[in-house]
């Protein structure tokens, strides 16, 4: 007897999905902002100095809201979050909102261009890979990916920088502009970036999508769908890959938030004006509600793109979404049955 998949079927997972998402991310908020609470030290008199009288420090713990609740300075900046406001910087005295913003739109213009080049190129060669196994160029993939993974990116874009930035001048080593540089500014220092993340995130996901398409090409559909007669071209692209990209999923939805989130060593080696040096600017100037900022919108990307494996999963997958209601049919015993129980 074959089920047919009503809407229900497909609505109820997603909106499970997404409830767990949204739960997740007010979590994490609650999370961070108790964990910059509980940093060491009071921050009115840190940005007063020692010198500071007790009168003073009272007076901007009561500017900066420090003598309220802790769970009602909570709830007033989980709701300042939702509208995009984040309060002000202590160190800048402007507002954080713009100054975040900025710094994505820096991280956006790197990690974009080595989001698409490093999926779309990873995936070919895993797959090619997978197909190919234990040929010559199977093992110069696997090779290469190898050895991408065990070198650090900061050694990767010190290579770079010798090669292409000292010895034969093509791009530049940093960005000489801090956080006020425009776009047009920031374009002839982008590539180098680029390169180092493209190989730091396609490196795993050819990896995971070599192995998983090994055990695909070893299943029993994939054998079936040889046995009729099919190409290897159409086996392997309309049959193999769709249930190879399965268990990547999960690893590009990492290496995807991992780019967005802001990569610290890279924007730091390139001295480039992104959220990355904009968090650890805060951790040094103990800048805390630029850093609650910074952390709580690193924890949205991290769900929002781990959402969005889960659907795309789920509508790769039709088992996913029929495992969500199984219905459970209750038989009638029979007379052959009864007979056989007593």
């Amino acid at each position: 007897m074959t089920t047919t998949n009503t809407p229900s079927d497909v609505l109820v997972p997603v909106l499970r999905r997404v409830g767990i998402a949204v739960l997740t991310v007010v979590l994490a908020s609650l999370f961070v902002f108790l964990a910059v609470q509980a940093l060491p030290g009071d921050v009115a008199q840190q940005l007063l100095g020692q010198n500071a009288t007790p009168d003073a420090v009272k007076q901007l713990r009561e500017t900066l809201g420090l003598d309220q609740n802790v769970w009602l300075r909570y709830l007033q900046w989980l709701g300042g979050a939702v509208h995009g406001d984040f309060g002000t910087s202590l160190v800048s005295g402007e507002a954080v909102a713009p100054t975040l913003f900025t710094a994505f739109r820096n991280s956006m213009l790197i990690a974009v261009p080595a989001m698409l080049v490093g999926v779309t190129v990873s995936l070919t060669l895993g797959v090619l890979a997978g197909v190919r196994r234990g040929r010559p160029s199977d093992k110069v993939i696997s090779i290469v990916s190898l050895v991408v993974m065990s070198v650090p990116e900061f050694m990767v874009a010190t290579v770079l920088v010798l090669l292409f930035a000292i010895g034969l001048p093509v791009f530049p080593a940093v960005v000489l502009r801090g956080s006020d540089a425009t776009v047009g500014e920031l374009l002839p220092t982008i590539w180098l970036p680029i390169i180092v993340l493209t190989l730091a995130m396609a490196a795993y996901i050819v990896r995971t999508a070599r192995s998983s398409t090994i055990d695909v090409m070893a299943s029993e559909f994939v054998t079936t769908a040889e046995l009729k007669g099919l190409t290897m071209r159409r086996v392997v692209w309309k049959h193999a890959v769709p249930s190879a990209l399965l268990p990547t999923l999960n690893v590009v939805a990492l290496n995807v938030a991992w780019l967005l989130g802001g990569v610290v060593v890279v924007e730091n080696v390139f001295n480039y004006p992104g959220m990355g040096k904009l968090m650890l600017e805060s951790v040094f100037n103990r800048d805390l509600p630029t850093i609650e900022a910074i952390a709580l919108l690193s924890a949205v990307i991290y769900v929002v793109c781990n959402l969005a494996a889960d659907l795309v999963a789920l509508a790769l997958d039709p088992k996913l979404r029929t495992r969500q209601r199984r219905p459970r049919t209750r038989t009638r015993p029979t007379r052959s049955t009864r007979k056989a129980a007593a």
